[in-house]
Formats: C-alpha cells, sequence, structure tokens
C-alpha cells in the first residue's frame, strides 16, 4: 500500500472509466474477502455487545486505510468517527456509513445463519440454489447474490468504500478533501442518541458537506443521486375494552370491542383514494412547475411497479410516485388485537394497538402532524392519554385511546445545484458520460437531519446496492453486479475534485 501521506495530488492522476474499472477488478478478491468477513459480526443494535465486536473490527480496517479513530459515546452504543486529512486540502467532506442492521428470524432465512454469507445462483422458477463459495474468485455472472443480514443495509456500502480507499492508496492517488467517515450503530433504532451526540461534537464533526453511502438507487438500478429523504415519526395508538378479555357469547352486545373503537378512527383518517383527511396534513407543500418537472425527469415505470407488487392502482395523493413522497404520508405498519388464525378464541379483546409511522417532509412538523391525529381521536369522542388508563378513568370515560409517539428525525432536502450535488453529478458524468438519475426526495427515511440542521451542511445520497435487495426482511442479499458497481462509484466520488 502506498503510504497516504506520500501519495501523488488527485490532479496529477485521475483514473479514466476503464481504469476505474480494471483496478476494482484487480481488487475484488480482496474485497469479497473483507465484505465475507464483515458479514459475519451479528449487528442488531439490541445486542450492545455484538455492536462493540463489530466497531472493534471496523476500527482495525480503517486503522489500517491511514485513518484515525475515536469512538464517540452516547447513552447506547457508541458512534465510531475515522478521520484521514488531506495536506493542502481546502474542503471537508463528513461521510455517513451504517454498520447496524434489523433483528432476524433465523427460522424464516433459507440457509443456514443470516450471519454465515452464502452465495446464491437463481433457478428458473425464481427461486435460489446455493453454490460454492469459491466459485465467486473465477468467472461470475453478475447476477449471482450474497445472501446475509446487512448485505445492502448497509454492510454493503462499507466493504464498497473501504475497497475504493485502498485502490486508490495503491495508485497513489489522494482525495483532495479531508476526509471524516461517521458510522452510526443505532440507525435501525431511529439512531436515538445520534442528535445529542452530534450536538455534543459540532467541532468534530464540522465538513463542508455530508455524502451519504448508503440505499439503493432508482428501481431501474441505473445510477443514482438522491437529494433528500424523508423524515420519520412512530405512533403506537391504542384503544380499550374490558380490564381482561372476556367471553364473547356472555358479554357479546354488551361489553364495548376495541377493535371497533380503533376501526372507526382508523377508518375516517383517510378517504378512498388515499388521501389524509386531517384538515392542514399537507400544509406547506407546493409542487411548482419547475419542482414537477424534476420530478417528471425520474424514469419510473409506474404500471410496471404496480404489476410486481401486486395492486391493480395506486392512492392519489400526487400524480405520480415522484410526487406523492414529496407529502407526509400516514401509514398504518400494524395491528394487533386479541388472537388469529388456529389460536382465534371467541373473546371481546381487552385492546387494540396500531402502530403508526408519518414519514415528515422539509415542509411539515413532526408535532404538528402528531397533535392533528390526536385532534382527531379526540374528535372521534375519546379521551386521549399519554399512558395506560387507571381504573377509576375506565370506570369514568366510555371511550379512551392512548397515543404514545417519538419523533425519530426529520426530512432534509438539498438542492440539485449545490455544491456537493455539482460535485458527485460530475463523479457520475466522468465514471457514466452521462447524467445519473437525480431524485429529489427518497421516501425513505435515514437520519440525516441531526447532520443537516446541527452542523448547517448540505448532504446527498449515494446509493450503491440493488433495490430488489429484501432489505429489513429475510434473504436480505446483494447482486454481485451492483457490489463491483457500487466500488467503482465510490472509487469516482473520491477521485474526483472540487
Amino acid at each position: 500500500m502506498v503510504p497516504f501521506l506520500m501519495a501523488a495530488p488527485l490532479e496529477a492522476q485521475r483514473l479514466s472509466p476503464e481504469e476505474v474499472r480494471s483496478k476494482v477488478e484487480e481488487a475484488l478478491p480482496g474485497a469479497f474477502d473483507l465484505y465475507r468477513d464483515l458479514l459475519t459480526f451479528p449487528n442488531d443494535a439490541n445486542f450492545p455487545e455484538d455492536i462493540l465486536q463489530l466497531v472493534g473490527w471496523l476500527e482495525g480496517a480503517f486503522q489500517d486505510r491511514g485513518f484515525t479513530t475515536e469512538r464517540i459515546p452516547t447513552a447506547g452504543s457508541p458512534l465510531l468517527l475515522a478521520e484521514r486529512p488531506a495536506p493542502g486540502a481546502e474542503r471537508t467532506v463528513l461521510i455517513y456509513l451504517q454498520a447496524d442492521g434489523q433483528p432476524v428470524d433465523p427460522s424464516r432465512w433459507n440457509q443456514e445463519s443470516p450471519w454465515i454469507p452464502v452465495l446464491k445462483e437463481r433457478n428458473p422458477d425464481g427461486s435460489w440454489h446455493d453454490i460454492p463459495w469459491e466459485r465467486i474468485r473465477g468467472e461470475r455472472d453478475p447476477e449471482w447474490r450474497i445472501f446475509a443480514r446487512s448485505a445492502s443495509d448497509s454492510k454493503g456500502p462499507i466493504a464498497q468504500f473501504l475497497t475504493a480507499v485502498s485502490i486508490l492508496d495503491a495508485q497513489g492517488i489522494r482525495p483532495d478533501f479531508h476526509m471524516k467517515v461517521i458510522v452510526d450503530t443505532e440507525e435501525e433504532k431511529g439512531s436515538p442518541n445520534l442528535p445529542p451526540a452530534v450536538e455534543a461534537n459540532r467541532e468534530r464533526l464540522a465538513a463542508d458537506m455530508l455524502v451519504i453511502f448508503d440505499g439503493p438507487p432508482h428501481v431501474s438500478g441505473e445510477p443514482t443521486l438522491k437529494f433528500g429523504a424523508r423524515g420519520i415519526t412512530t405512533v403506537t395508538l391504542t384503544t380499550y375494552g374490558p380490564s381482561v378479555p372476556q367471553h364473547s357469547g356472555h358479554y357479546g352486545n354488551y361489553l364495548p370491542n376495541p377493535v371497533f373503537h380503533m376501526s372507526r378512527i382508523l377508518g375516517t383518517l383517510k378517504d378512498a383514494d388515499g388521501r389524509v383527511l386531517l384538515p392542514g396534513w399537507y400544509d406547506g407543500v407546493e409542487l411548482d412547475e419547475e419542482t414537477r418537472a424534476i420530478l417528471a425527469a425520474v424514469p419510473d415505470d409506474e404500471e410496471a411497479i404496480l404489476r410486481s407488487m401486486g395492486v391493480s392502482r395506486a392512492e392519489r395523493v400526487g400524480g405520480s410516485l415522484q410526487e406523492a413522497v414529496q407529502y407526509p404520508s400516514l401509514n398504518v405498519r400494524g395491528l394487533q388485537s386479541a388472537w388469529v388464525g388456529p389460536e382465534a378464541r371467541t373473546i371481546v379483546p381487552d385492546r387494540a394497538v396500531a402502530e403508526i409511522d408519518i414519514r415528515l417532509v422539509a415542509e411539515s412538523d413532526a408535532r404538528h402532524l402528531v397533535g392533528l391525529l390526536v385532534a382527531h381521536v379526540e374528535g372521534a369522542g375519546f379521551v386521549v392519554l399519554d399512558r395506560e388508563p387507571t381504573a377509576d378513568e375506565r370506570l369514568t370515560h366510555p371511550r379512551i385511546a392512548t397515543v404514545r409517539w417519538n419523533r425519530a428525525y426529520g426530512a432534509f432536502r438539498t438542492p440539485f445545484d449545490s455544491e456537493p450535488g455539482r460535485w458527485l453529478t460530475g463523479a457520475f458524468v466522468h465514471l457514466f458520460g452521462e447524467d445519473p438519475i437525480r431524485i429529489r426526495t427518497s421516501g425513505g427515511s435515514i437520519p440525516i437531519s441531526p447532520f443537516v440542521e446541527t452542523l448547517g451542511v448540505p448532504a446527498v445520497s449515494v446509493p450503491t446496492v440493488n433495490p430488489d435487495n429484501n432489505q429489513h426482511s429475510p434473504n436480505e442479499n446483494i447482486r454481485l453486479g451492483h457490489f463491483v458497481d457500487g466500488i467503482g462509484i465510490i472509487l469516482a466520488v473520491l477521485q474526483q475534485p472540487f
């Protein structure tokens, strides 16, 4: 490896697109070994001891590439900060990576363990079969996939980034900016400890821009930049019946059933076309003609999307998928009451619970939207509490609902013509010969607003994994073609001059 401080200035050497692909190909044996090793570390943030072992591995990987590392303590698992200066550089780029993953149910994985990565090939019927890992070193099919938890979300981008840095070092090419890398270890828990950590370390994290290597590109799989993401707030809504479930033969028609209470609330939140009916829900969102043109430029095949989802038509919030995600959403992500299936029993349930997520946009405020929801529940005749009702309250009020909510993080949005937007677009044009697909706002949420709000930096996402990767689900995977191309994309970004 070429020592970092002896590397040639980026202006003196810059890999051509052909050289990028060639050097990535040469680096792949080591990249696959590194990636396979990384995938073996359990990373559910609900188990801090596992996260600490993973952080230890990451420290070594960054230090091997000339970074200094520091654990930033939080009330939960630590953040990892890795820094590598560039002598004479005028810009500092803060890079966001995510290390933790969703919880797993091993019984639903079609392999021995989610923590033992498996190379697979698709069968004619769409299912997958294992193939020997050793075949990855020979003539590869880009359609083969590696299955493991966090294969795409988001150990794939970590391995791609580390490999890209190693390639540049081996070529003696020095990025012309200071690199600061922040590794989030609680993203899948909503990054509850990130905002105070960013506030407490604002000087250490100071930068000119934030680049996020995370998430999938446009559904077409074509090179993509994402200039924003919706935020998220979660709400738990509970309605109540008898204090314990009661026999429906003895008490049906007599005791109130909380499922019908919940149904009346949920059934009046949206109209038949999916529009939220709460007055003021969409306030502040204005899509002018220029914005609509930007959204229309994204090449969505909406008929194909709906067909792949088994749905005949979309809801009518906005005139397209891209327009729909410019508005705050109201989604019931889970319902629970009593038992179903073979465990069903003839009872009046004691409660019904709805788990709700609200996706925020830059124009919306979490507290205001939750307030609209609470007012709606009150308007339906319920006494709304933020805790379990007492025995006296149950005997006093015929309709009680509990609303508990948590603002995970807000939305962010960066203009296309911002400095990071122009810089990253230049890297994509150099590598691919044409502009990337540019998405104004991604529908999903990533915890970037604490950086944008506290550090005052613009942020752009560079996605490098396949869209159909089963993230958050059993049998998560990464397509080999996207893993390889993602290394090239990150390499092109790191060598792009300002």
